[in-house]
């Protein structure tokens, strides 16, 4: 501990551990090893990483900015738990500044960006048949950055990152319940490239860009109001 103290006080030292601190712990995360709900313990953290628990602790800190930890009364750190209402609501709002967003990037987007998203989307409709939740959602985030980090106002751009970020512990699950909106998504995707590639109005582009995931939400609620367990 003596050791890793003298090391914490060089310049840099606690920010390197920290930012690895932070990959760690969101890489499990996003891979699913840490579901909703798992206590992040500090200690045990700490030891993996061979760190004091100060680093862990300030990677927690930008976790829990990112949406992407909570801490509960009597029980700590702990992976963050997505209900429904949430759901629903971090959905409707990256909706409106994704919607946002893409429209102000419209503009700036290219005719070599215009390819590069189909070639995304052409990956996306590749892994329908053989369908991978995580593959598709990480395509689907490769796609929508071509289209809305053009964006040249930085507090949009902010609130869509965070987002995002937000919406990655669940888009696994999501996509994984209501696959078939996986098929209609793709199909979006083109129509909202041709209103691009054309200089569609921009309130098309953008209603566009938010009806495509307002669609996405409504498939989960109606999966969920038909899933929902039966009281008796």
């Amino acid at each position: 501990m003596a050791v890793d103290a003298v090391m914490s006080s060089a310049p840099g030292a606690t920010q390197s551990k920290s930012e690895r601190a932070y990959a760690w712990i969101r890489e499990r995360i996003e891979s699913g090893r840490f579901v909703p709900g798992y206590r992040l313990v500090l200690s045990q953290i700490a030891g993996e990483l061979d760190v004091s628990v100060v680093p862990v602790r300030e990677a927690i800190r930008r976790l829990e900015a990112e949406g992407l930890v909570t801490f509960v009364r009597n029980v700590g750190a702990q992976v963050a738990m997505v209900e429904e209402t949430e759901y629903a609501h971090t959905m409707q709002t990256l909706a409106l500044v994704e919607g946002a967003a893409t429209r102000f990037s419209a503009p700036f987007i290219t005719a070599d960006d215009i390819e590069r998203a189909r070639a995304i989307n052409a990956q996306m409709i590749a892994c329908l048949d053989d369908f991978n939740p995580h593959q598709f959602t990480e395509l689907n985030l490769e796609f929508h950055s071509v289209l809305f980090e053009n964006c040249p106002n930085p507090h949009v751009l902010d609130l869509v990152h965070r987002g995002w970020n937000r919406m990655r512990v669940l888009r696994d699950s999501t996509f994984s319940f209501v696959p078939g909106r996986a098929r209609d998504s793709v199909t979006e995707h083109e129509n909202l490239l041709q209103l691009i590639e054309s200089d569609a109005d921009p309130l098309t582009v953008e209603l566009a860009a938010r009806d495509h995931r307002t669609a996405t939400l409504d498939a989960f609620l109606d999966y969920q109001s038909h899933h929902k367990p039966r009281h008796t």
